[in-house]
């Protein structure tokens, strides 16, 4: 799924609460929606290398794709999820990409620059980054966050974004891009992911620095804001009634479909956004938040 993880003690969280959920996508009633077909490319990342974590399912998958449509090669990056990342490394190639899948774990470092050794190895450049990954866990209030799943969620979502930043900007050059994902919980927040959304904000700040910061280098940061979309995520997270109702507060009354989605990154990668960082665009069905 479109998370990354790392193996933990068999009772840290609840079992419906474990980083990890491989093939969940097949179990899921109606599959999300990865590639909008009427989509066609137009060569905007021809030659250009991306880098996406959480690349193995949900808007990580559409992403690749929509990359891949555009002229890109792909590097995806995922936890243990080997049967939807199999899938994706397909439909990039199909698409008439090359597509490289790393496993391990974002949290750590180590992994981190190995994501970027075995991007130059394979395709010797790294053009545009995309901070995808994440883990949420479902609490009904701040008491039953455990500090291991604080920092936990932390490491993944914030430490991991910053040490696969870090890592590869080394190797950006003028006109590359950083595009981190981020969330609507981030601006209106959620009384069941205290913790999530606080690291969804840290994202938000950390895009709008690291675009100041690296302004005068030509390389631009933005990032995306989803609301709820259909992706492995929710099921794995959320109990049966909420994964029910999934988007229908939204002014649209669905949820998003990742494919919707593939399109804003190509956006922030290719030159047609070219007089943008430090922004964030928002594709939540229609909720107003405060920017």
């Amino acid at each position: 799924m479109g998370n990354s993880g790392s193996q933990k003690p068999a009772n840290l969280f609840p079992p419906q609460h474990q980083d990890q959920h491989p093939g969940m996508e097949f179990l899921m009633d109606p599959q999300p929606i990865y590639d909008n077909e009427n989509y066609k490319g137009s060569g905007k990342l021809k030659g250009q290398v991306a880098i996406i974590t959480g690349g193995d399912s949900g808007i990580g998958r559409a992403v690749a794709l929509a990359f891949a449509k555009e002229g890109a090669d792909i590097v995806i990056a995922y936890y243990n999820e080997t049967e939807d990342a199999d899938k994706t490394v397909k439909l990039v190639e199909a698409a008439g990409s090359r597509c490289l899948a790393l496993s391990g774990d974002i949290a750590n470092e180590s992994f981190c620059k190995d994501i970027v050794d075995q991007t130059l190895k394979t395709f010797g450049k790294i053009s545009v980054l995309v901070n995808n990954a994440a883990v949420q866990y479902v609490q009904n209030g701040i008491q039953s966050i455990s500090p291991e799943q604080m920092v936990r969620t932390f490491q993944v979502n914030v430490f991991g974004m910053f040490y696969l930043t870090k890592a590869a900007l080394v190797h950006m050059k003028e006109n590359s891009s950083i595009i981190n994902t981020t969330s609507v919980s981030a601006y209106e927040g959620n009384p069941q992911l205290i913790d999530y959304s606080a690291t969804k904000g840290a994202i938000v700040s950390f895009t709008r620095s690291l675009a100041k910061s690296l302004a005068n280098k030509g390389i631009r940061v933005n990032g995306v804001s989803p609301g709820k979309v259909w992706t492995p995520l929710i099921p794995s997270s959320f109990p049966a009634d909420q994964v029910a109702q999934w988007g229908s507060t939204t002014s649209m009354k669905r949820a998003g479909q990742p494919a919707e989605f593939g399109p804003a990154y190509v956006f922030l990668a290719s030159s047609d956004s070219s007089y943008m960082t430090g922004q964030i665009l928002h594709l939540n069905g229609g909720i107003v938040v405060n920017t």
